[in-house]
């Protein structure tokens, strides 16, 4: 019996070519498998960066992934958020060209902050074929997202699966409510195409890569994109230190409100706000302490 396990303006076709530069590593298809391990099993990420003195920096991540498997199923959680505050600090001199006082004043600003939740139970129904379902949340105010519900559904395939590798696809439905920081509001059906592909490059790292490719069928240029790239590196049994890079690609990204300068000093448009496209691709960059249990 097989298990399924989650490792963890046109950028979708530079994506594409990543991602088929990662599969062309795969190895040939091996028959030899080891018996699949049952029960729940959690990984717990967190990273921390915090700097202090002339330039003050705060960034924590935090992940978690709760995995319960059984002989032909498997049901996965993860939770996670990215917050990033920086302060910045000004001087202004007080006195005269001899004789002053500095006087600072400073002002402290959020810089990213993105949280999600996201389900998704998995059934064999044959040998390398299974089809699964689950539901998502996330919000990401600063991609103009103040709260993403997504439900999703379909079948997949197993292409292969050994000790040092393993590769599978997905073909599905969703369904997504969004609710923009503009106010904006959107529900819609589309069509998800994935895969996931996990290699064991020695007996201390391993590498995957996962691509998920959303369309909205009400609109069709409507697509996002999320893929991602991890490598990790084991320092004991349960510990290990991972490094990811993720890249978020919106083709019609959200609205955001911004300030309308008239071109005319003094126009009568002064103070009034207007909507604008926010950037279409973010990228995130993590180093994380991982641990298993």
């Amino acid at each position: 019996m097989k298990t399924f396990t989650r490792p963890q303006n046109r950028a979708v076709p530079a994506i594409a070519l990543l991602a088929a530069a990662v599969l062309a590593t795969a190895p040939a298809v091996a028959e030899d498998e080891e018996e699949p391990k049952l029960g729940w099993f959690d990984v717990a990420e967190f990273s921390l960066l915090a700097s202090s003195g002339n330039s003050e920096v705060q960034t924590i991540s935090l992940r978690n992934t709760a995995t319960r498997f059984w002989e032909s199923s498997s049901l996965e959680i993860v939770a996670g958020g990215i917050r990033a505050q920086s302060t910045t600090t000004s001087r202004v001199a007080v006195g005269s060209p001899t004789d002053f006082l500095v006087r600072k004043s400073s002002e402290t600003a959020l810089t990213a902050e993105n949280y999600f939740l996201r389900g998704r139970y998995d059934r064999e129904v044959e040998e390398k074929l299974f089809w699964f379902a689950g539901l998502g949340w996330d919000r990401n105010e600063f991609a103009g997202i103040d709260s993403r519900i997504g439900a999703f559904g379909g079948v997949g395939h197993l292409w292969f699966e050994r000790d040092s590798a393993r590769f599978q696809t997905d073909y599905g439905v969703t369904y997504t409510d969004q609710e923009d920081v503009s106010g904006a509001t959107s529900r819609f059906a589309g069509l998800r195409l994935s895969y996931e592909y996990w290699r064991q490059l020695n007996d201390a790292t391993g590498l995957t890569s996962t691509l998920a490719i959303d369309e909205n069928l009400d609109d069709t240029e409507d697509y996002r994109a999320d893929f991602v790239n991890t490598l990790s590196v084991a320092m004991s049994e349960r510990l290990a230190l991972k490094a990811s890079l993720q890249l978020l690609f919106d083709n019609r990204p959200a609205l955001t409100e911004i300030l309308l300068i008239p071109s005319i000093s003094g126009g009568s448009l002064e103070g009034s706000r207007v909507l604008a496209e926010l950037d279409s691709l973010d990228s995130i960059l993590t180093v994380s302490l991982v641990a298993n249990f």
